[in-house]
């Protein structure tokens, strides 16, 4: 749409624009209309809203997907900044009287990997606002979550379930890895080091397994990623990790080397309906370091 000179041009709404990004990333206006607390007739009414104002699709619907058109793709980039811009201003007036402590949970393979670097961060630009937090799996993070002994948590969800109430961070691929140079994948049964029940990626895979008719047993189970990285650099058995996980000394074993694909899963965040200002503060932290992966591929 092309304004009329010494017109003033439409502005942009940021929740609109929030709600365009959850939809692009989710590839669903009911898994989005969740993650922004809307009803999915209110997202399809914000949307239309935004294509009115643009005077372009920036989405392609059929009856099974929804995808980004080329407008689309070109918006995106501009959304997720003219989020994290708004976020950074307001912080700059905000966040610096904000005082608390803030608990929060997180599943092993992130708290491991990840949260460190996101709460030194974070340490730096709210030295008032202390976190507490608490590892465990998806299953016992929800269920602190519903008895109110967190204020935020970080769950691993399979591509076949959502958390009601969650917002997704990040999906990306689940794939199968074995030691460089390493023969496990090609042992029979399959020897498969996995998480114990409840975790979303162990479902993912024994699925997979199941589906093909491929044999397995599980060789190696441990609650920690460590331990499951200690056993595929053994190479005694394989295992099936976020593609983002994949280390130097593994690789990643697809059809070609015999093992099926998993699949995805996604990372998502629940916070507290009464979250506090210091609560709000590590949400929209965590939020911005995942818009910035996203873009740079670093945390």
């Amino acid at each position: 749409m092309n304004a009329p000179l010494n017109h003033p041009l439409p502005l942009l709404d940021l929740d609109v624009l929030r709600t365009f990004v959850a939809i692009a990333e989710t590839g669903s206006f009911t898994t989005a209309a969740n993650a922004v607390f809307r009803t999915p007739s209110a997202v399809s009414m914000q949307i239309k809203k935004l294509e009115d104002i643009l005077g372009r699709s920036v989405f392609a619907r059929d009856a099974r997907s929804v995808t980004l058109t080329t407008d689309g793709e070109m918006l995106l980039g501009y959304a997720r900044r003219l989020l994290s811009i708004n976020r950074e201003v307001v912080s700059k007036f905000i966040i610096p009287d904000i005082v608390g402590v803030v608990r929060l949970g997180s599943p092993d393979d992130y708290g491991e990997r990840i949260l460190p670097h996101v709460l030194k961060r974070f340490a730096q630009s709210h030295p008032s606002i202390a976190v507490d937090v608490t590892i465990d799996q998806s299953i016992n993070l929800r269920r602190r979550m519903d008895d109110r002994a967190l204020d935020i948590t970080l769950l691993t969800n399979s591509y076949k379930t959502s958390a009601i109430g969650a917002e997704v961070l990040l999906t990306e691929p689940l794939i199968w890895a074995g030691a460089k140079g390493g023969c496990a994948h090609l042992r029979e049964p399959l020897p498969v080091s996995l998480w114990e029940e409840g975790c979303a990626w162990r479902a993912g895979a024994l699925e997979a397994l199941s589906r093909e008719g491929r044999n397995y047993r599980i060789a190696y189970m441990s609650a920690h990623t460590a331990g499951q990285r200690a056993a595929i650099m053994a190479d005694l058995a394989v295992a099936p990790l976020p593609k983002s996980f994949l280390g130097h000394d593994m690789v990643e074993l697809g059809p070609k080397n015999g093992m099926p694909e998993i699949g995805s899963y996604s990372l998502a965040m629940v916070v507290a309906p009464d979250a506090s200002a210091p609560v709000k503060a590590v949400a929209d932290h965590i939020r911005a370091t995942f818009e910035v992966f996203k873009e740079t591929g670093k945390f």
